[in-house]
């Protein structure tokens, strides 16, 4: 089983061969979702005593399990935040495999950190984080939000001992009701608090309404979670504000750019992140906007250590690995054991170089501005509010909620789009997030089309 042989052989072939064609696929197919019994009866067992072969197992993933599953990279695949790795990471993701290196330590996986740390220096430098700033590749949001808030946590808690405080029960965060959901599950998993923040009437967070909160609250407040990139809406709150008032009264501030952080590689939308430069902790996921495949989250610190002092896991089989230099991957977040995920990240980036990447974010963003243009123009639907990074809201006046479920599943059904309803103030919307730069304006036309 662990012998390469000529068996083998073969089925590397056809495996690289399965990965170039799908790479080539143009336009990649949207899929649709099969039911439990559906697939079932497609497969049969493939899991049994003697197995049922590597092509027979490649056949049935290539045949039924993969068609089952969407496409993210569908270039009309405008819900959520679909992804669009590009074909070089894509390719690089098998070499990370076929590599077989940890990436839990400087001494295993030396040169594979490396390359990740320049990666991540490359998000830094963008973000306006000092020098010296840094951290590590986690799963996703949710695991770098998570991380980040047990970092900051930590941090509150020795400076109230040093100080001869009294450490609260619980801690708490401050967020704003658009925060993602994430940051109330962090909340939940360390037994912590949100406390909400009234937003603006353009649905951001702004410095003044976190200082009222935090008059009232401060006392068990740890960190202030602002995002850059709202989800729904891609609202950018108050950064400089809330980065200065967290300065002003020593609270950790995180800012959450999972989705929208990839913004900053466009010179055109750079200046929307005014004051991201004073985040403690940052997080943006290349897997969304920046072209990398699942799962890939850079998660950012600008004190290290001040994530190290938390969690790096201390045992006697772990002593050895401190010898060999103090960038130990597995010290920054909730993990010991991690592929080396940014890998497929930093080689797009070396393949393509930087500003290849600014112009395709560019791209996007330019999408977003034709598609609120196609439906100012248009009569039967009409812009919820004014789009906001590469996120566009709208409505379908005369349609109810069921009739919004049944567009998206006739589009869905048919393989030629997934725009899935959302819901903004209690009634549904449609929501378009543009990540590919594949998406043209004819596909936003005949989505619009689509619905008149």
């Amino acid at each position: 089983m662990h012998k390469y042989n000529s068996g083998i052989d073969d089925l590397a072939d056809d495996i690289v061969a399965y990965a170039r064609e799908r790479c080539r696929l143009d336009p990649i197919p949207l899929d649709h979702p099969k039911t439990h019994d559906e697939i079932e009866a497609a497969c049969g067992p493939m899991i049994t005593a003697g197995g049922i072969g590597g092509e027979r197992a490649l056949e049935l993933f290539a045949e039924v399990l993969a068609p089952a599953s969407l496409s993210p990279d569908f270039p009309r695949y405008l819900s959520f935040v679909p992804a669009a790795p590009t074909e070089a990471a894509v390719l690089f993701d098998l070499v990370v495999g076929a590599s077989s290196i940890y990436g839990g330590s400087w001494i295993e996986g030396a040169g594979a950190v490396y390359a990740e740390n320049e990666a991540l220096d490359w998000l830094r430098a963008l973000a306006g984080m000092p020098e010296g700033s840094g951290g590590v590749f986690v799963p996703g949001g949710t695991i770098g939000n998570l991380s980040a808030m047990v970092a900051a946590r930590h941090d509150a808690e020795q400076r109230r001992i040093e100080a001869g405080g009294e450490v609260p029960s619980r801690w708490a965060f401050l967020a704003s009701e658009a925060a993602h959901s994430s940051v109330e599950s962090a909340c939940l998993v360390m037994a912590a608090d949100v406390i909400p923040v009234p937003m603006d009437d353009d649905f951001c967070m702004q410095g003044d309404a976190v200082r009222a909160v935090l008059d009232e609250h401060g006392d068990r407040v740890c960190g202030v979670v602002a995002t850059s990139g709202t989800t729904n809406l891609g609202r950018i709150d108050d950064l400089r504000g809330i980065g200065e008032l967290c300065r002003e009264r020593e609270v950790w501030f995180h800012v959450d750019g999972a989705y929208g952080g990839a913004g900053l590689a466009a010179p055109d939308a750079h200046g929307l992140f005014d004051g991201i430069e004073l985040a403690d902790s940052l997080i943006i996921d290349p897997h969304k906007w920046l072209f990398a495949p699942f799962d890939c989250c850079a998660l950012l610190y600008r004190t290290p250590d001040a994530a190290r002092a938390v969690h790096a896991q201390h045992a006697g089989y772990l002593e050895f690995l401190d010898a060999y230099g103090d960038w130990n991957p597995s010290d920054f977040a909730i993990h010991l054991t991690r592929r080396t995920r940014g890998l497929p990240f930093w080689f797009s980036l070396a393949t393509h170089g930087t500003d290849a990447y600014g112009e395709a974010v560019q791209v996007t963003l330019d999408l977003a501005e034709e598609a609120a243009r196609q439906i100012r123009a248009a009569d039967h639907v009409e812009l919820v509010v004014e789009p906001s990074l590469s996120i566009v809201v709208f409505r379908r006046p005369g349609w109810d909620a069921a009739q919004y479920q049944a567009w998206t599943e006739k589009m869905m059904g048919d393989g030629t789009a997934f725009v899935v309803p959302s819901r903004h103030l209690g009634e549904p919307v449609y929501r378009f997030c543009f990540v590919n730069p594949l998406t043209t304006a004819d596909d936003i036309t005949f989505i619009l089309d689509a619905m008149s």
